[in-house]
């Protein structure tokens, strides 16, 4: 097995802390640059070893050493980005070319944004800061919650992946990066005063109500810093309505979402409610959302249980209920202090399995024991073997979601935990997070119409819309990435990853009569792939998101080699 990946890995950790978020930053800007301006545009091209691309808009040329090419153009790089210079190449740093990307993209849209700077600034702290906490800490005993908690570098295709507001005081205690650990703090809430739906047994073990005349909701306890000043929580807490029982129970862990906490011991997760920007939002639950995942979850069981039994190894984590704080109407309380129960894993886990956060089995940057190199350690090694044992887990559940039951699943990276057997094989894959699952109207009609309609609107996908984010989750997102990191381990072997990748797919459609969108894909197709610089540079929601056309190695007649 090619030893370049962990190579890398460890180059990057002889580096400070300062330095490698420098360079990482600067990859990650050009990912994003290439993807979304200067690929779509054909400004690019790879020369001796080098990738150059030009912004077109502003004259300058930019290169960048190549570590591996990638037939998608997701490309691997090492060393300094550079700017040609009259005859002179010159190293550029992540912070010109931050600038140089904010030039380019006003030119382009007429539009300023006075934030991109700062935002790209605060990522770039992040990595920093999280790596500087990092050093010499000891991972977490439990494997599964130490590849959530190692992400250190975020989505390599978001220009700001770990940006937050606030001070690094603020975060470095929360956040999952730093292996962070703690206790919620606790409101007993008057019953007239609590919105809630759906079965909350597993929250209420957490820390039960010592009176039946309220109801015990948990905070996270950076919202509680972030809303206790606000003035109907206080009048609330002045009459008595809420007590603030202060910190206690039992201690959690953040999870790669940064507000979805984990108690390993009860297997339970709880999704807070965050004032607080990550990568593009505010990660606060609008009011639909909480409604809308209980609704899902009610709809999507019969589903996962008819996709379990064809499918072997999938399952869905339920959200079976959420729990608020309603105060006149008060639309910041009832959101802000929301917080949904997920089910955990361990209910869907066959003996023997240990399950890992796939975004840590793909990571670039491998900084945890979950890296698909590690996995393959356990075993024989045979990369292609693996692979198509983890394409017949991922794929098949997924298109059968949306072709056959009109189920938009957002299969991302972070949004699906692999089980793995001891010798590092996949045999399992398990999905979640209803926030981002839609439904195709069509096949819903008569459940949807039984919903208010501000519940129902936000669940509803059409086909188009659908299938755009199906195929980028599940292929752009995800596959693609696990298949970029086993590149990364035997780069010769990226065009049969990609054969199997299509293998898979013909087989899916080849059972389900051959539908429309399998085709077009099959076909060669470009990929679609979600355009997050752009939609960070308009400042607009993840729900507006666009895509660009990525060249897609599925067609039979694809060049098996790099284009250049």
């Amino acid at each position: 097995m090619n030893t370049g990946t962990a190579t890398h890995a460890t180059t990057t950790g002889a580096r400070t802390p300062a330095t490698t978020a420098d360079i990482v930053t600067a990859h990650t800007l050009l990912n994003c640059l290439i993807r979304e301006v200067s690929a779509p545009e054909h400004q690019l091209t790879v020369d001796d070893d080098h990738l150059l691309l030009r912004l077109p808009r502003r004259g300058i040329l930019l290169r960048s050493p190549l570590r591996r090419v990638s037939l998608i153009g997701a490309h691997r790089f090492q060393g300094p980005v550079q700017r040609l210079d009259n005859d002179t190449w010159v190293t550029v740093g992540w912070k010109e070319l931050a600038g140089h990307i904010q030039d380019e993209l006003e030119l382009r849209t007429g539009v300023g944004n006075e934030e991109f700077l700062s935002q790209v600034t605060e990522s770039r702290e992040t990595i920093r800061a999280a790596l500087e906490e990092r050093a010499g800490a000891s991972p977490h005993p439990d494997p599964y919650v130490a590849s959530e908690q190692s992400l250190v570098f975020g989505h390599r295709f978001h220009p700001t992946p770990k940006s937050r507001t606030g001070d690094p005081d603020d975060w470095l205690v929360y956040g999952p990066e730093t292996g962070a650990r703690f206790r919620l703090r606790y409101l007993a809430v008057r019953r007239h005063l609590v919105c809630e739906e759906g079965d909350l047994r597993e929250m209420d073990a957490l820390r039960p109500a010592s009176d039946p005349g309220f109801a015990v909701l948990p905070v996270h306890p950076w919202q509680y810093r972030l809303l206790q000043g606000h003035d109907r929580l206080r009048e609330a807490v002045a009459v008595g309505d809420v007590v603030d029982i202060g910190v206690s129970g039992p201690a959690l862990v953040p999870t790669a979402s940064v507000r979805t906490l984990y108690h390993p011991d009860s297997d339970t997760f709880l999704k807070f409610s965050l004032n607080v920007r990550l990568t593009n939002c505010v990660r606060r639950h609008a009011c639909y959302e909480l409604s809308g995942a209980v609704a899902l979850n009610r709809l999507l069981q019969p589903v996962f249980a008819e996709l379990a039994g064809r499918f072997p190894g999938c399952a869905l984590l339920a959200e079976p209920g959420y729990r608020t704080l309603e105060t006149a109407g008060d639309t910041a309380l009832l959101e802000g202090l929301g917080v949904i129960v997920r089910s955990g894993l361990r209910h869907h886990l066959r003996p023997g399995v240990t399950p890992l956060l796939a975004a840590a089995v793909a990571d670039e940057y491998p900084t945890s024991a979950a890296h698909v190199s590690h996995l393959l350690a356990r075993g024989d090694g045979d990369v292609l073997t693996w692979w198509d044992a983890y394409l017949r887990l991922l794929l098949p559940p997924v298109l059968a979601a949306y072709f056959e039951h009109g189920v938009v699943l957002e299969p991302h990276l972070q949004n699906v935990v692999v089980g793995v057997h001891p010798d590092g094989t996949p045999a399992q894959m398990l999905f979640r997070d209803l926030e981002g699952t839609k439904l195709l109207a069509e096949h819903h009609r008569h459940a949807l119409g039984e919903l208010p309609r501000d519940v129902r609107d936000p669940l509803t996908y059409d086909p188009e819309r659908g299938w755009n984010r199906v195929a980028y989750c599940l292929l752009v997102n995800h596959a693609a990435e696990v298949l970029s990191a086993l590149a990364d381990l035997e780069p010769t072997l990226e065009p049969a990853l990609w054969g199997l990748v299509r293998d898979h797919l013909d087989a899916y459609a080849r059972t389900a009569a051959q539908p429309p969108r399998l085709r077009a894909l099959l076909s060669g197709v470009p990929l679609p792939a979600k355009a997050n610089l752009l939609l960070r540079w308009a400042r607009q929601a993840d729900r507006h998101a666009t895509y660009v056309p990525l060249p897609s190695p599925l067609g039979a007649d694809f060049p098996r080699e790099v284009i250049r």
